[in-house]
């Protein structure tokens, strides 16, 4: 097998991404490395979908279960923990296999990572007291105001992304936009093959996101019974990225009494459906992947014979 060759599966949430996954790797020697910003915490296992104790088993996983949820991961760490396992795999004579649905790893993955400053605590601690005071959106304006670029990518109640990139004004004198225009990108040290998993019907997709979050509120434990555990710790709140996740800030504000089992549904549903329309947003934007239909009866079929003819 040439070892100088990656393999990236992308793709929106629940669009089959671990099946795929685990299809190639029963008839090529392959490791996966997840590429999940939820999977990697510890005791969030229901509301993220992690991958069944026997998927776990069938084929070795990397940069699952490495995080407690008091503790944030950044970019950096994951290209620098994802290239360094890329190397070792192949060391191994196995075929890398990059799975999940975080475009943003991705991009930093692909495209490396920008000169930007480290946060600062102090000043960080400012803006959680200005967001608990005023709101994201209102800090998003004032983005707007300093770096219109940066602000209109950025979702306006996306916490950890507004708060960093007023942190690199304040930090640097200048917006995040302009730092990012001048860094260079460096290549990747071997080469990745991406799929990208895109529907061809976004109502099925949307079916299935549906269907999804009804598993998780009806399953034994059920992802409110995690959210629970996770509360009664004491040291967790919804300013965590772990607590933001997707289904886990809505459970979390059913919990606190905002609304009802009804509503965290419905809730919980547009938040997932959401995500999907922004990850299938960041997909259309690269270029080189290879799209395959999540909704065909066998996905991983055309990706592994396109990856084999790679191989030779």
């Amino acid at each position: 097998m040439k070892t100088s060759i990656a393999v990236a599966i992308m793709g929106p949430t629940a669009s089959g991404k671990t099946a795929a996954a685990l299809s190639i790797a029963r008839a090529l020697p392959c490791e996966i490395i997840s590429v999940d910003s939820a999977l990697i915490y510890r005791g969030m296992d229901i509301g993220t979908a992690k991958p069944t104790t026997a998927e776990l088993s069938e084929v070795p996983h990397h940069l699952i279960d490495i995080l407690d949820p008091s503790d944030a991961y950044s970019v950096m760490q994951f290209r620098q923990e994802a290239l360094r396992l890329v190397a070792d795999i192949q060391a191994r004579g196995k075929l890398p296999l990059l799975v999940g649905g975080t475009m943003l790893y991705f991009k930093g993955l692909r495209d490396g990572l920008d000169d930007l400053p480290q946060a600062d605590p102090a000043l960080r601690a400012q803006l959680d007291m200005e967001i608990t005071r005023h709101g994201t959106p209102a800090l998003h304006a004032r983005l707007r105001e300093l770096d219109p670029v940066t602000a209109a990518r950025l979702n306006p109640a996306d916490t950890q992304r507004v708060q960093r990139a007023l942190e690199i004004i304040a930090l640097t004198g200048k917006p995040m936009s302009a730092l990012i225009a001048k860094g260079s990108r460096p290549s990747l040290p071997f080469e990745l093959i991406s799929f990208a998993l895109e529907p061809s019907i976004r109502s099925s997709l949307h079916q299935r996101i549906a269907d999804r979050f009804d598993a998780m509120l009806s399953a034994t434990p059920s992802l409110l019974d995690e959210v629970i555990a996770l509360r009664e710790r004491g040291d967790l709140h919804p300013g965590l990225p772990s607590i933001r996740c997707v289904g886990y800030r809505q459970a979390w504000d059913y919990l606190d009494g905002k609304f009802d089992k009804t509503a965290l549904r419905e809730k919980g549903i547009a938040a997932t459906r959401q995500l999907a329309k922004r990850q299938l947003t960041w997909l259309r934007s690269m270029e080189d992947r290879l799209v395959i239909d999540c909704l065909s009866e066998h996905p991983a079929t055309p990706m592994l014979k396109a990856v084999q003819r790679r191989l030779g």
